[in-house]
Parts: structure tokens; sequence; C-alpha cells
């Protein structure tokens, strides 16, 4: 991290950037929002939930207080739900780049997308890093990306009758070239694996095998050695085949889901103390050893640590006071949500002497 005056670049000015969108991010915004410290969320991934949404989407949580058991994506919704009153800004699919500090004592972030955020307190709830989509290597493909080329995306332009290739063989895949099949009646879409074998669970391939049955959806079982471009565009993929054969596939855009990994990224050059790739905190206020900066989650480590997510619930509760105090001066009264008129107004919810 480097000391830098304020840029001519118009930034953003919030009170407190967390950067993950994972359990413990979303929690982290939910109790900032309850010291009524407004948040920028900021992770990598098209949606909210990190690592639970994306590794145990569908594998269930048995310890989570209060909650006998759910699924990952649902503990997300869950949580999404209960931040739902707080008026927190969202950056998916995006990472923090650039994290400087200023004169005044704030902090310029940059994000990929290029936007700068001025903020007094930064929350760093990455887990084990942001999880990045795993990349084809693929001479002059990366030129179109963001235009033809789509890895794991959200929310895609398709216009009338084009031609969807999805490359990938795991559930997300599969239920990606499903939803594709349902909201674009008119487009042509085909899965591209390297083998005819697909790892989802057994409903989504009912559904696929249905669809090819009707030829909704094509299967193609090759692996890309290249592309063909025409006017600047991405004309097809030059593929071979399991017995060696070429083959070339046409198509207008090609949407890749080959897997996730989480890396570090730049969170490692930013001046951070660091043990094993994890950031060492004071577990009084999860703060880092550089003030106005704080850690909770997978991410952090200190005496005793343990990586559960209820742990984590604890660590934002613990580092929204204390940034709440850092930031104010001043002590915190501790009030409960089951009797304070401001936290219900913040909230949305009846305060009891309302109706007096």
């Amino acid at each position: 991290m480097t000391d830098s005056a304020a840029t001519a670049t118009p930034s953003i000015d919030t009170d407190a950037v967390v950067i993950g969108a994972g359990p413990a991010g979303l929690f982290q915004a939910f109790q900032l929002g309850l010291q009524g410290l407004n948040a920028h969320l900021v992770d990598a991934l098209p949606h909210a939930g990190g690592q639970c949404a994306q590794l145990y989407g569908d594998k269930p949580i048995y310890d989570v207080p209060g909650i006998p058991v759910c699924t990952g994506r649902e503990l997300v919704d869950l949580l999404l739900r209960q931040l739902a009153p707080i008026p927190v800004q969202w950056h998916l699919g995006s990472q923090v780049q650039a994290l400087e500090s200023l004169a005044d004592g704030r902090f310029l972030l940059t994000t990929s997308a290029g936007v700068q955020l001025r903020t007094r307190s930064v929350f760093i709830a990455a887990g084990v890093g942001a999880f990045v989509p795993r990349t084809l290597k693929i001479d002059g493909l990366q030129a179109h990306l963001g235009r033809q080329l789509h890895y794991h995306p959200a929310d895609v332009a398709v216009a009338p009758n084009e031609h969807i290739v999805i490359h990938g063989g795991d559930e997300d895949a599969v239920a990606a070239a499903l939803r594709c099949a349902q909201e674009h009646p008119t487009a042509r879409i085909t899965l591209l694996h390297r083998r005819d074998v697909f790892q989802a669970a057994p409903e989504l391939l009912a559904q696929l095998q249905a669809l090819r049955a009707t030829g909704r959806i094509a299967v193609v079982a090759a692996q890309i050695n290249a592309i063909e471009e025409q006017d600047g565009q991405l004309a097809a993929l030059l593929l071979t085949d399991p017995q060696g054969a070429p083959q070339r596939l046409a198509l207008d855009q090609l949407w890749v889901y080959l897997g996730i990994s989480p890396r570090l990224g730049p969170i490692a050059d930013w001046g951070l103390a660091m043990e094993r790739k994890q950031l060492q905190v004071d577990a009084a206020t999860f703060s880092t050893n550089l003030p106005g900066i704080y850690a909770v989650g997978d991410i952090n480590t200190y005496a005793g640590k343990r990586r559960l997510i209820l742990c984590a619930f604890h660590e934002a509760t613990l580092a929204a006071f204390a940034a709440a105090e850092w930031l104010s001066g001043d002590k915190v009264a501790l009030q409960y949500t089951t009797t304070s008129a401001r936290l219900h107004a913040i909230l949305g919810v009846e305060h009891p002497g309302d109706s007096d």
C-alpha cells in the first residue's frame, strides 16, 4: 500500500468497503448497517455467496445457530433477506485491484471495473481469496472477453437466433444450458465438453437428456484447439473430437464454465501483516496492523482461530463495533434489536412505542 494524494478522478465516498460477498461479508455489511455506517460490497463473482454458494451450494450445513440444517445457497438467501433493509451498494463481478492511503486518513480503492471508492474503513472478508473463473488458454481468445466470450456470466444479452456455445462439464454448465434454453427460446444452444459425460444433479441431467432428445440442446464432445476470427469477431471454434478428427463449430457467443479457483491477488501487496497467506488480526477488534482495515472470516488468523461460518459472524460483529468506535472516537452504546427504537428504524420494523 502506498501513500497518495486524492486523484482528480471522481470517486464515491462511503463509510466502509467490504471486500467479499460470502456469508462473512454479507453479515459484516449488515452489522455495519446497524452501526449506521454506509457500505459498498465488492466481490469477484457475479453473484453473492462466495465460497459458500459456489462450493457448498447444495450441501447441508448443520452448525449455524438457530438453523438445524440448510444448504449453502439457502444460507446465502437468508443472509440476503436479513441484509435487505440495509442500503448496501453492490459491485459484483469486480475485484479491488489497488488500495491507497490518503493524506486525510481515508483509503482509495480502485476496482477492476474502474470504480474508485473513497472510504473511512475497509473490511476484508475474502475467504481464501477472490474466487475467479478458470480461463481458457487459447491464442487470441482473450481479445473477445466481455463481447462474445463470457466466464460464468450472470446476465448476458442474447439476440434472436444466436448460437450460444456453453463450454464445461459440471453442474454450472448444465444449469446454464437449461436456463439459456428456457430464457432464450429462439437461441441455438450447444453444450461443449471434452467427453459426453456431465457431473450434475440427477434432475438436471434428466432435463438435459429430454432437451437433447428434442434437439433443443445439442451436445458436442471435443477439445478446443484454436479459434477462427472474421472481421475482428469470434466466428468459430476449431476442435478435435475424441477420435482425433478435426471439427469446426461456428458460434455467436461462448460461455465458459470451467470452475473457479481462489486467488489472494492484490491483497498480498497492501502492506498487511500476514501468516501463511492469512491476515493477522487483533482478536478483540479484528483490526489488521493498518488502522482502519479489518479482516473477518477465513482470510484472517489469530490465536484460537477456527474457520467456521458461525465464528465469522462473531468476528464481523466485533469488527463493526470496533470500527464504529474508531471512526467516532468514542464508545458505542450496546443496543438490542429486541428493544431499540433506533435499530428498529434502521431495519424498517415497527417499534412497540410507535403505536402509542
